[in-house]
């Protein structure tokens, strides 16, 4: 049985953001050396993983410790915190993408032949 294919989100074009259901996400650092990402993408899935148990289990203390594990990992990533980009452009994550700069980019993106 074949897995499903993972989803395609649209990256835009500096490489900052990635688009789902019209919100814009941070992407990791691309200079993040590969074992350096490798190490926090592990640490990162171990944090949800134990968010999802101290859900099930309604573990409020384990909850509070897992969910500050996912924000080290995605700090240790660029996902969140600081930018991992110099040029003092702003951070726009977590917005809708209507209302940023990158709107014009992904209106055009949206209304092309090939997005359907």
């Amino acid at each position: 049985m074949k897995k499903p294919a993972k989803p395609i989100y649209p990256v835009t074009p500096d490489g900052r953001y990635f688009v789902v259901r019209g919100r814009l996400w941070r992407t990791s650092n691309p200079a993040l050396p590969p074992e350096e990402r490798g190490h926090w993408v592990r640490e990162l899935m171990a944090a949800r993983r134990a968010v999802a148990v101290a859900l099930r289990d309604t573990d409020a203390d384990g909850l509070g410790r897992a969910r500050a594990a996912v924000q080290t990992a995605k700090v240790a990533l660029g996902e969140r915190g600081p930018v991992w980009w110099g040029d003092g452009t702003p951070d726009y994550n977590r917005r809708l993408v209507r209302d940023t700069p990158y709107a014009g980019w992904f209106a055009a993106l949206e209304s092309s032949p090939l997005s359907t």
